[in-house]
């Protein structure tokens, strides 16, 4: 009996030993199979490792960004994307691609899920009152796209027709002024452009409006297609932007102004858009 009660004693207090250094040794540690917290947007990495930058985009914009498969493995290029990563290199960061629809954009920079956002945007001044903006780095016009037999080409034309555009796109608010003196004019606004595209193409909108850059590239891949620069005094050049009062678009813009003088910008204009 008192075999028993001693071995029982001696269960009991090594129960007790090893739970009691148990709870010492997880005060402070994760747990196993944890993985540590991965800075947001805008923090900084821990000592050692490279600064990582987030841009955002929307990849339905060829030749500015894209998915490419032609690699095997969905990649997001461009124009756009090579200008970042020149710049991150410059910079000493690395830059990670996150691709969203276009109206959101600016909620991502205001919401601190981007450092920047680069989508052949133009600094219109709606948007200078919720982010700041780089120098503008590329200049575009306006078209509008339509079926060869339609005979669609100039913005007084298009009264009483449907036009598609992309949602919170300069074009969107082009179109809205042209709605008002061209009596009728009906708006679609979609997320992304090979939709519009597709309107376009089946008759469920009569014209599209677009960047001439990037109606290029559709009307070349949609032989049934055009496209019309629309004359503008008004310039529509793309810049990069930031959440308001980054720090880092002092030192963008001048790595951007670094581009413009050694050839870098024409060398990438010349690649992705053949001018």
């Amino acid at each position: 009996m008192k075999k028993q009660m001693s071995i029982l004693s001696i269960a009991l207090t090594s129960l007790l030993a090893a739970t009691v250094m148990a709870g010492c040794g997880t005060g402070n540690q994760s747990g196993a199979g944890q993985t540590p917290a991965q800075p947001q947007a805008g923090q900084q990495q821990p000592s050692g490792e490279k600064k990582t930058l987030t841009m955002a985009t929307s990849a339905d914009y060829k030749p500015y960004e894209y998915h490419d498969l032609t690699s095997g493995k969905d990649e997001i290029v461009g124009f756009d994307v090579d200008i970042a990563k020149y710049i991150g290199k410059e910079l000493g960061y690395e830059v990670q691609v996150n691709d969203m629809n276009f109206d959101g954009l600016v909620p991502a920079l205001q919401t601190n899920r981007a450092d920047f956002v680069m989508a052949g945007m133009t600094p219109t001044p709606e948007r200078q009152k919720n982010v700041d903006f780089s120098e503008i780095y590329y200049d575009a016009k306006n078209t509008i796209v339509s079926k060869k037999e339609s005979n669609l080409t100039k913005p007084d034309q298009l009264a009483g027709k449907k036009v598609a555009v992309q949602l919170g796109s300069i074009q969107e608010s082009a179109a809205k002024e042209m709605a008002k003196t061209a009596t009728g004019l009906q708006i679609t606004s979609l997320n992304k452009t090979g939709e519009i595209i597709e309107e376009v193409k089946t008759g469920r909108v009569d014209a599209a409006i677009l960047e001439d850059t990037v109606a290029k590239g559709f009307v070349e891949s949609n032989p049934g297609l055009q496209y019309t620069t629309i004359e503008s005094e008004e310039k529509n050049g793309s810049a990069i932007a930031f959440p308001k009062g980054s720090t880092h678009v002092t030192e963008f813009n001048q790595v951007i102004k670094k581009m413009q003088e050694n050839g870098e910008m024409d060398k990438l204009i010349k690649k992705w858009f053949g001018q």
